[in-house]
């Protein structure tokens, strides 16, 4: 028998100095025999198969939170959508009739001196490219600003946008990281209240609103949407514009109403981006959650498959290896 050749007594399997591995360094070591590397080796590939499973089922439970937040946010989003729907077509309507009666809000600067721009981002990242669609539209509205020498001020929404305009230098006069899943009324009122009094005193020109907009379960998309001045052309009420005009009985006067119509239609149609945006996140952190899932269980099934082959060459390098040995006894 070869000086490179042994035989464990034990096992009574020969192996060879040349077929002695290092599972872990992957050198050649002749303390270790070719059976202790190919279990060490099954061992790694049961862990990571273990460990992927476990990522697989918190992606699956996130898809399943992501589903029901998302459920519940449209809903709201429905609701919300009819009222500010029939309020800017009424706001838009008694403009059109009532010519001589103008509200603050719906006048138009033809010289824009001051913007200010507000971006809707979300708290929790793990949603695909909800965050970044949103980011690279909120600077293109501000290259264009800086190419037209436009002052501006930048509000941001969630902690990403936060996070991504202060690795920019960027400076924003307020950051928001109360807007979650749920956005309440009240608090978008206390944003909406703000504006309207800057945009009355003149210390800004126009509202800029770059968020992710709701068209429908399968399609959304970022969108800078100017909401002041609060036009009558961007309410969508086209069929109302088109229509016959229709004359008004105003109690107590065309103004007095004006002046609480207008308000209500800015705060809701913001209020309403802000839904929007709740609902667009769920949509994409689902979708995200859903694409780990089906990854992981293609990565289950590839580390599955090598386990199978690497187990069966154990099993034949075995038999040869006792066949090897009982020759070499012979």
């Amino acid at each position: 028998m070869s000086s490179g050749f042994r035989v464990d007594p034990d096992t009574m399997l020969g192996t060879s100095d040349s077929e002695s591995y290092n599972s872990e360094l992957g050198t050649r070591n002749p303390e270790l025999g070719t059976r202790n590397y190919t279990m060490a080796n099954l061992r790694t590939l049961v862990r990571r198969r273990k460990a992927i499973r476990n990522i697989r089922k918190i992606t699956k439970t996130m898809e399943l939170i992501a589903t029901s937040r998302f459920q519940r946010a449209l809903k709201r989003a429905q609701e919300a959508e009819a009222y500010t729907r029939k309020i800017a077509e009424l706001a838009a309507e008694l403009s059109r009739n009532v010519s001589e009666v103008s509200h603050p809000l719906l006048a138009v600067r033809p010289n824009v001196k001051k913007s200010l721009v507000l971006v809707l981002t979300s708290n929790r990242g793990l949603c695909g490219g909800y965050n970044g669609g949103i980011l690279r539209e909120a600077n293109g509205v501000l290259r264009k600003y800086h190419a037209d020498g436009t002052a501006f001020d930048l509000e941001v929404s969630g902690k990403r946008g936060v996070a991504f305009f202060k690795f920019q230098r960027v400076p924003r006069t307020h950051e928001y990281v109360i807007f979650e899943d749920k956005p309440t009324f009240e608090q978008v009122e206390e944003l909406a209240t703000r504006y309207i009094d800057m945009y009355t005193r003149g210390e800004i020109d126009e509202l800029i609103v770059v968020y992710q907009k709701f068209l429908n379960a399968a399609r959304q998309t970022p969108i800078a949407e100017t909401m002041l001045p609060l036009s009558p052309v961007s309410t969508g009420s086209t069929s109302a514009a088109a229509g016959p005009k229709v004359e008004y009985e105003f109690l107590p006067n065309a103004t007095d109403i004006l002046n609480e119509l207008v308000p209500v239609a800015f705060k809701v149609r913001l209020f309403k981006c802000f839904l929007d945006a709740a609902v667009s996140e769920q949509i994409a952190r689902r979708v995200a959650m859903k694409a780990a899932t089906e990854n992981a269980g293609d990565l289950i099934k590839s580390v599955t498959r090598l386990y199978n082959r690497t187990r069966q060459a154990n099993i034949t390098r075995e038999i040869s290896e006792l066949i090897g040995g009982s020759e070499a006894l012979n």
